[in-house]
């Protein structure tokens, strides 16, 4: 059964990743000698937002799901393995994308709002979001269900 389903696009990750494409591939018409090497940053970027134009949050009565973009990567917690969760604010310099933080793994493709769960092993992850309270309840519906 599913609680909760949101996701959120990375808006100002994908105007700079646009960017970074318009500019490479502009150095790469200009700059014929440097194909192999922009080429090969030119995919990579193009790489980056396949792969991170957003972040889906999935919530059902048994786990929590995290995925990027096409849901290539993603992050499964078990609800019962879930100890606590609380709504936090990530400082700017976090940043998008995974991050290893001070707070633990971070997940996040835009914004500062973000659900923080500690887990019954002790270790933290946050959820970048831009839906922090809808989340947590979510969180702790689920966590009741599971009960």
């Amino acid at each position: 059964m599913q609680i909760y389903k949101h996701t959120q696009v990375g808006t100002l990750i994908l105007f700079a990743l646009g960017f970074g494409v318009v500019l490479t591939a502009t150095v790469l018409i200009l700059v014929p000698a440097a194909r192999v090497v922009v080429g090969l940053v030119l995919v990579i970027l193009l790489l980056c937002i396949f792969l991170f134009w957003a972040l889906t949050v999935e919530v059902t009565a048994d786990e929590l799901v995290v995925s990027f973009g096409p849901k290539v990567i993603r992050k499964r917690f078990r609800v019962e393995d879930i100890r606590n969760a609380r709504i936090v604010r990530n400082p700017w310099y976090y940043g998008w994308g995974i991050r290893l933080t001070r707070h633990g793994w971070l997940f996040n493709v835009s914004g500062f709002d973000a659900v923080e769960l500690e887990l019954k092993n002790n270790r933290k992850f946050r959820i970048g979001t831009d839906d922090p309270q809808q989340l947590l309840t979510a969180i702790q519906q689920a966590s009741q269900l599971a009960s």
